[in-house]
């Protein structure tokens, strides 16, 4: 017997097998590539999030950003973000700095030793992207990876309101 819940799904609520490989397939890729990259910058002390933080940071000019654009560029909530700064500022990295023109808001800012340090980092870690997912990958194979994978990231960011 036919229940109103069976009814709601149609031949399009399972993924094929093909579908199902390739999604699989990007879920363990993501988990691992993220697991490992992490690894790696323990080395130095490091965690992902910190990195990106530093990365984003050493991008922008006068290497600041507001804290409520880095949360939204680090997709971090900014309570998250709140406390991954403190850490980063008792480690020297960081600093928060008061905005002149809003007295709410607060800028992190890159400190001397974060230029250090990411300076000192990214070149090992552009050397793990290589080893664990730039190099095992032909040319073409990666244009086509970015083809693929750029509508996507473009509707995710539309989707959450960074279109």
């Amino acid at each position: 017997m036919e229940t109103e819940k069976d009814t709601d799904y149609n031949d399009n609520s399972w993924l094929t097998a093909d579908e199902q490989r390739v999604w699989r397939t990007h879920l363990d890729v993501g988990k691992l590539l993220t697991y490992q990259l992490e690894a790696d910058l323990q080395h130095f002390g490091l965690t992902h999030n910190d990195y990106e933080i530093l990365v984003n940071l050493s991008e922008s000019d006068e290497r600041r950003m507001r804290m409520s654009d880095l949360a939204r560029a680090t997709l971090q909530s900014k309570s998250r973000l709140s406390h991954q700064i403190s850490r980063m500022e008792n480690a020297g990295l960081v600093r928060r700095e008061n905005c002149e023109s809003d007295r709410r808001g607060l800028f992190a800012v890159l400190t001397d030793l974060g230029w250090e340090t990411i300076r000192k980092v990214a070149p090992h870690h552009v050397a793990s992207v290589r080893q664990h997912f730039i190099g095992l990958m032909p040319p073409e194979d990666q244009a086509a990876l970015q083809k693929a994978l750029a509508p996507v990231a473009e509707h995710l960011r539309a989707v959450r309101g960074q279109g």
